[in-house]
């Protein structure tokens, strides 16, 4: 399906202007109207990091005129593996503000502007209303369900992206002219049920795949060309080198942008929504939570428990806190591992920042572990209170 250009063509192109697009501007269907459309677009990228970068990097050297950056975190020396609009020096400083810098040395033309804030429901319409279209770089669902919505009560297109190790997958979601986010996802995974990249990693090549699709389809709104992929779900599996699309259909009975839609304001709580946690982590951790230091000197005390790796082995690979045995998540959630586990010895879980161990928790406690209790930030905790020297990750 073909759609009207988003935005209106600039006035002109400068002599600058004409030498750098020069290549955009001898394909017929970009030309130079096109290239004065990009001039004139409006274009927020949500998040600086492993979609953002590429996309970031494209849309400034295809000339979109003004582009926004909303990014809260600073880099990270796990971030260089896929971050790439990112550098050694710029480990420690704000991702919003590197990205800007990179933007500036790879196309001085494009004016950015930097939003150095988390995205939350006080200020999502506010930013969006400034620019023609969004390009979801995020890498968790309550953000994933605030951008859709707002988006769609503020009649916003916006190009979607996600990510996971090998597999991939976009689509460019306008309710004005087809499907929105929670037409193909009405709900949130259940907590625990889906790993973030930080979780289950991430290839790093493959943000550059993703994002540079999501360029693409911005490029194609933006322009009027082509057939974006409203209306479709493009899905990626690098190992197989294999893309595929599945028709998504705008749901009638959609909460949001259905039929009688029964969601017409901004939910008060999208973490509430989305749940980092289940009910049942959230009531097994009360009263059975200790911190790095308390595990450090129950330890050197020789206190007698059974510490719990719930991560999977390749992050046991990387980095452990001694004492621990592995046991991941899942063979304790299904109960598989539950003989493994000594009747005698109080347990004490951990994970890497506190998420699954907490789950773990909840299905030891329903299993009669009455005294088990998690660590409080995992292992990144263990790094920064006991043991600097080991690698974070």
């Amino acid at each position: 399906m073909s759609l009207p250009p988003l935005v209106e063509p600039a006035a002109e192109l400068t002599v600058d202007e004409i030498r750098r697009y020069s290549r955009h501007l001898i394909i017929p269907d970009v030309g130079v109207a096109g290239q004065k459309r990009l001039k004139n677009a409006r274009v927020l990228c949500v998040g600086a990091g492993g979609l953002g970068s590429p996309a970031l990097l494209y849309l400034a050297a295809a000339g979109v005129g003004t582009l926004g950056i909303i990014d809260f975190d600073t880099v990270d020396e796990s971030n260089l593996q896929r971050q790439v609009i990112h550098g050694v020096s710029d480990v420690g400083r704000s991702k919003a503000e590197s990205a800007a810098a990179s933007i500036r040395e790879i196309n001085p033309l494009v004016q950015v502007e930097i939003h150095n804030t988390a995205l939350d429901r006080e200020n999502v319409r506010e930013i969006f209303s400034q620019y023609d279209l969004i390009v979801d770089g995020t890498d968790n669902f309550a953000t994933r369900y605030l951008v859709n919505d707002a988006a769609v009560l503020l009649g916003k297109p916006y190009v979607w992206g996600s990510i996971y190790r090998f597999d991939g997958q976009a689509s460019v979601f306008w309710a004005e002219h087809g499907p929105c986010y929670r037409c193909l996802y009405p709900e949130p995974p259940p907590p625990g049920m889906v790993p973030s990249c930080a979780e289950g990693g991430v290839l790093g090549v493959l943000c550059a795949s993703i994002g540079s699709i999501q360029v693409n389809e911005a490029i194609k709104l933006l322009t009027g060309i082509g057939e974006p992929l409203v209306g479709r779900l493009m899905v990626y599996d690098a190992l197989e080198m294999s893309y595929r699309k599945i028709k998504v259909r705008k749901d009638p009975n959609c909460v949001l942008c259905g039929e009688n839609p029964t969601v017409t304001d901004l939910l008060e709580d999208y973490e509430d929504f989305c749940g980092a946690v289940s009910v049942e982590a959230q009531v097994a951790v009360v009263d059975s939570t200790i911190t790095a230091l308390e595990l450090k000197e129950w330890q050197d005390a020789g206190k007698d428990i059974f510490l719990v790796d719930v991560r999977e082995p390749a992050e046991y690979d990387i980095v452990r806190i001694p004492g621990a045995t592995l046991i991941p998540k899942g063979e304790i959630i299904s109960g598989e591992a539950l003989a493994k586990l000594p009747q005698d010895r109080q347990i004490v879980l951990h994970c890497k920042s506190g998420v699954r161990s907490a789950e773990a928790l909840a299905a030891l406690k329903a299993a009669g572990f009455r005294d088990a209790v998690h660590v409080q930030g995992g292992v990144l905790s263990w790094i920064k209170q006991i043991d600097p020297a080991l690698p974070a990750y």
